[in-house]
């Protein structure tokens, strides 16, 4: 067989082609397959005590039962699927849900209240046992412009406050602090704060932080701004003697400048990379973001069009690098107008239908963004966590069965490929399919059990990589 191109030109050329294609892939590794939590909760951090979010869970348990006392009245009013074949009867309700807890998972499926009893029953375990995966002290819009005296105080007290909750285990799976943005007037009390709480909370602590601890610096819109951040790690984690790179943050896409600037170019990737590996996520300032598009109060919403824009740009430009996207939050909270005991039957039908409004507005919000691929969001008040999760076990549970039978399909025809010694190139698509079950299994959505219906092994799920899946299967089949 004659060739026309030489060893060495052919080796010449595809080495050079193999540094652009690694140079690309270092840029764009695919989604992170750490946990996301699929909120953050937001809290004044003069407010803040080692057990708030235990509190926030008691709460928000509470509200639940008291506006939707059985699972049937909160798929009637979600209208959740299958929602117009429940009964409206109390007795004819509590057969329904006797029978529903007798039944296996597999008989239950074929019933038409199975989503919503599993909505359902799902929240109030959450809310039991992890109400709150993320939470946020804010020193910036939840805390305000205070004396300096009384930020540094404030610090202090919550840095006091976490290590607390690092001994009893009161603290959420995910936590950090919200500074104050490094403009020109407030740069200096950005960083103080910083300092300060980091300081006392190390000291408190032996030099431990809380696992997934982050720093959040919002209103972000030029590079220099990250990148001081990054030198005020580096300065502070030789001051404390923690290892390099411990120190992570955050920021947040609230200015129409942070989508494009000055020359008409998006900016994220450079304010990605301004961070020099310590970012790890964005998040959208619903409010900031709309006032900044000069859009007035009244239409300042989750649901108005520029912030889908700003959620498109956004993810084109940071598709792909593992940064974590987060939503804004609703801020229509479910409380009843009315407060108190002894209300009049007028005054707790007011309270219900006002829950009952603003559920429905943050159940779609939330739905929203999943539907557009943001699994994570604000909230700002422990009555909004019930509708966070209602919206987000819906989601997953709606699409489990052809999730399930997507993902299995592509495990078995990989299965095939790697009795070739192939991998597909391709495998991203079965990462997404794997990261929906990762995702759904983290916030209680479904149980590994569930997921091994896929046909994957527990131990291939939590490698969390379905391209180590993949390699996996190939050395087992070679051997």
């Amino acid at each position: 067989m004659k060739l026309s191109i030489s060893q060495h030109d052919k080796d010449t050329l595809l080495h050079a082609l193999g540094t652009a294609n690694l140079r690309f892939q270092k840029t764009y590794p695919g989604d992170r397959p750490d946990r996301q939590p699929v909120h953050t909760v937001y809290g004044g951090a003069n407010l803040f005590k080692s057990d708030t979010t235990v509190r926030m869970g008691e709460i928000a348990l509470k509200n639940l039962q008291t506006y939707a006392p059985n699972f049937v009245s909160l798929a009637k009013t979600l209208k959740l699927r299958g929602h117009e074949y429940l009964p409206d009867v109390q007795q004819d309700i509590d057969d329904l849900t006797q029978k529903l807890d007798e039944m296996s998972d597999a008989q239950r499926k074929k019933e038409h209240g199975w989503l919503s009893y599993s909505v359902y029953n799902k929240i109030i375990k959450k809310l039991q046992t992890e109400a709150v995966e993320d939470f946020r002290i804010d020193f910036e819009d939840g805390f305000g412009n205070r004396p300096d005296d009384e930020e540094d105080t404030t610090a202090e007290n919550a840095a006091d406050e976490v290590a607390i909750g690092m001994k009893n285990k009161t603290l959420s799976p995910f936590i950090g602090i919200r500074i104050k943005p490094f403009t020109e007037d407030l740069k200096y009390r950005g960083v103080r704060t910083l300092d300060i709480f980091l300081s006392t909370l190390l000291e408190k602590t032996g030099g431990i932080l809380p696992e997934n601890f982050v720093v959040m610096l919002p209103k972000v819109t030029i590079p220099e701004q990250m990148t001081t951040m990054v030198r005020l790690f580096e300065i502070l984690e030789e001051a404390n003697k923690l290892p390099t790179g411990t120190l992570r943050m955050e920021t947040m896409v609230e200015a129409t400048q942070i989508v494009l600037d000055d020359e008409g170019r998006n900016p994220l990737m450079r304010i990605i990379r301004a961070s020099e590996g310590r970012c790890i996520a964005a998040h959208f300032g619903t409010y900031d973001y709309t006032a900044s598009a000069g859009i007035t109060a009244k239409y300042q919403t989750m649901s108005h069009p520029v912030c889908d824009f700003a959620h498109h740009m956004t993810k084109v430009a940071l598709g792909g690098t593992g940064i974590f996207l987060s939503d804004g939050a609703t801020n229509v909270i479910p409380i009843g107008p009315h407060r108190g005991e002894n209300l009049t039957y007028e005054q707790l039908t007011e309270n219900r239908r006002a829950v009952h409004q603003a559920w429905v507005t943050g159940f779609n919000h939330t739905t929203h963004s999943l539907i557009n691929g943001r699994y994570q969001g604000w909230d700002l008040n422990p009555a909004q966590l019930p509708m966070r999760y209602a919206a987000t076990y819906n989601f997953f549970l709606s699409s489990y069965e052809d999730a399930v039978y997507r993902l299995k399909t592509f495990v078995d025809r990989s299965a095939i490929s790697t009795l070739t010694g192939d991998i597909f190139d391709d495998a991203a698509t079965g990462q997404g399919l794997l990261n929906f079950f990762l995702k759904a299994m983290n916030c209680g959505a479904i149980t590994e059990e569930e997921a091994l219906l896929t046909g994957l092994t527990l131990e291939e799920i939590h490698c969390r990589s379905f391209y180590k899946i993949l390699e996996g299967r190939r050395e087992k089949h070679s051997k």
